[in-house]
C-alpha cells in the first residue's frame, strides 16, 4: 500500500507529440514539453572543452548529446538533429525515452523518483515486450517504489467519469479509436489511422508552399526596429542547420496557424463550394501577413476524407498509405461493429473525443452529423467532448491523475518488491 496524502503519485503521459507529467490529484499536468529531442552526434564535431557547461537539460552519453525540453529545442545549434523516440506509437529508441523521463522528473517536477509511485499512460496497442521494458527501466534505473501502466483510452474514459465508452483519440502522430468496456480496452476492435495532428500540419505546410508561401523558421531572421512600431526583417544564414531541425521549426509555426485558423467544415469539402469563402489573415513571425482561404476547411476535412491529401502538391508520398486509411466516421462504425452486439448501443451514445487534434473547432458537430447519416436509425448517437480545450488535450493525463488518487486504486500498484520477486513479466498480471 502506498496511499496517504503525503506521498503523491506522479502521472506521465508520453504522447507522440508532447509529454505530459505532473502530480496525481491535480487538474492539469505541471510539465508539458515536446516528445522530440535534439541530438548532436559527437563523432563528426570535435568541440573545444572550454565551452561552459549548460545545466539546462543536456545529457551527454557516449556518442551523442541530447537536448530535451522546449527551451533547449528552441535554441538553434549546429548539426543538431531532431529525433523522436516513437514510431507509430511504439518506442524505437529507449535511450531517448529515458532522457525524456529524466527531464520530466528532475528538471520539470524537481522530484526524486525513488519517493513517488508512477502511473504511466501507454497506447492501447502496446506489446508485452514494450511493457516489460518499461517496467525494467522504471524499477532498475529510477528505483521507483511502485508502478502502474494504464491504457490511454481507459484513462480518457475515466476522465469523463465513464467506465464504458468509445474513445476517439486524435493525437499528434495518429488517430486511435478504442472501445472501453467496464474499464478494459476491447483489443480486437481497436482501429488506428496514421492521420494525426502532425500529418495535418504537414499538409498545411505543403499547401502553403504550393501557393508560394514559405514559412521562415524563427531562427532564420532577425527583426530590427527602424522606426518605432516599424520593423525590418533581416535574413540570417546558418549553413550547418540540419534539415530535421528546420522542419521542426517550421512545423511549430505551421501547427500554430492550423490551431488558430482551421475548423472542420459542416459538409464534405469540395473545391467548387469552398472556392469563394472569405480569407483569414495570419501574421507570420517574420512579419509577413498571409491569407488563408479554402485551406482552413480543406486541411481538417482530411480527417474525414483522407483521399483529399492526394490533391495537395507534395503529399504524393501519401498515396501508398491512402488506400488503407479510412475517414473518422467509418472507423468509428467499423470499430463499434467489431464489438459485442449488447454494448453497441451504449458505445454509440458515448463517443468521447480526446487528444490535441480533437480540440479543432466544429470537429465534434461534424463527426456527430456524419455518424447520424451513416448509422441505422435505432442508434442514439452522442459525441461528447469536454467543454474546454485544456481538458480535451490532456484528457489522458487527467484520467491518470484521477485514477492514481483514488483510494480504491491503491492496492493495484505493481510494487518494487513484487518486481524483485516475480520479474518484469508480472506486469501483465498486475496491469491488464
Amino acid at each position: 500500500m502506498y496511499g496517504g496524502d503525503e506521498v503523491s503519485a506522479i502521472v506521465v503521459d508520453l504522447g507522440s507529440h508532447t509529454c505530459k507529467a505532473g502530480y496525481a490529484g491535480e487538474d492539469a499536468p505541471k510539465a508539458v514539453f515536446p516528445s522530440v529531442v535534439g541530438a548532436i552526434d559527437h563523432m563528426d564535431i570535435d568541440e573545444p572543452d572550454n565551452t561552459e557547461k549548460n545545466s539546462e537539460s543536456e545529457k551527454t552519453n557516449g556518442k551523442r548529446k541530447l537536448y530535451v525540453g522546449s527551451q533547449s529545442l528552441g535554441y538553434r545549434r549546429d548539426h543538431m538533429e531532431v529525433l523522436s523516440p516513437l514510431k507509430d506509437g511504439v518506442v524505437v529508441d529507449w535511450d531517448i525515452v529515458d532522457n525524456i523521463w529524466d527531464h520530466a522528473f528532475r528538471e520539470c517536477l524537481l522530484i526524486d523518483p525513488k519517493e513517488h509511485p508512477m502511473l504511466l499512460a501507454e497506447p492501447s496497442s502496446s506489446t508485452q515486450q514494450q511493457r516489460e521494458r518499461t517496467a525494467e527501466l522504471i524499477f532498475e534505473k529510477y528505483k521507483v517504489p511502485a508502478l502502474f501502466l494504464a491504457k490511454n483510452a481507459v484513462l480518457t474514459s475515466f476522465a469523463s467519469g465513464r467506465a464504458t465508452s468509445l474513445v476517439v483519440d486524435c493525437g499528434g502522430g495518429s488517430t486511435t479509436i478504442a472501445p472501453v468496456h467496464d474499464g478494459y480496452v476491447l483489443q480486437k476492435a481497436v482501429a488506428t489511422s496514421r492521420i494525426g495532428g502532425e500529418f495535418l500540419t504537414d499538409c498545411l505546410m505543403k499547401s502553403l508552399e504550393s501557393k508560394g508561401i514559405m514559412i521562415k523558421p524563427r531562427y532564420s531572421f532577425k527583426r530590427k526596429e527602424i522606426r518605432p512600431g516599424e520593423f525590418q526583417t533581416v535574413d540570417v544564414d546558418f549553413p550547418n542547420t540540419t534539415e530535421s531541425y528546420k522542419l521542426y521549426s517550421q512545423r511549430v509555426i505551421a501547427s500554430d496557424i492550423k490551431e488558430c485558423v482551421c475548423r472542420a467544415p459542416d459538409t464534405p469539402y469540395d473545391e467548387t463550394g469552398y472556392s469563394n469563402i472569405p480569407m483569414t489573415a495570419y501574421e507570420l513571425p517574420d512579419g509577413q501577413t498571409i491569407e488563408i482561404g479554402a485551406d482552413k476547411f480543406k486541411i481538417p476535412d482530411i480527417l474525414f476524407n483522407p483521399s483529399l491529401a492526394q490533391t495537395i502538391p507534395g503529399m504524393e508520398s501519401f498515396v501508398e498509405i491512402a488506400s488503407s486509411v479510412r475517414g473518422l466516421p467509418h472507423m468509428v462504425i467499423e470499430s463499434i461493429n467489431k464489438c459485442d452486439v449488447d454494448i453497441r448501443r451504449e458505445l454509440f451514445s458515448s463517443i468521447l473525443l480526446a487528444g490535441g487534434t480533437a480540440s479543432m473547432q466544429q470537429l465534434k458537430e461534424r463527426l456527430e452529423k456524419d455518424l447520424l447519416e451513416d448509422t441505422p436509425q435505432a442508434a442514439r448517437i452522442k459525441v461528447l467532448a469536454s467543454g474546454n480545450a485544456t481538458e480535451r488535450r490532456f484528457s489522458v493525463w487527467i484520467g491518470g491523475s484521477i485514477l492514481a488518487s483514488l483510494g480504491s486504486f491503491q492496492q493495484m500498484w505493481f510494487s518494487k518488491s513484487e518486481y524483485e520477486e516475480h520479474g518484469a513479466s508480472y506486469i501483465q498480471r498486475k496491469c491488464p
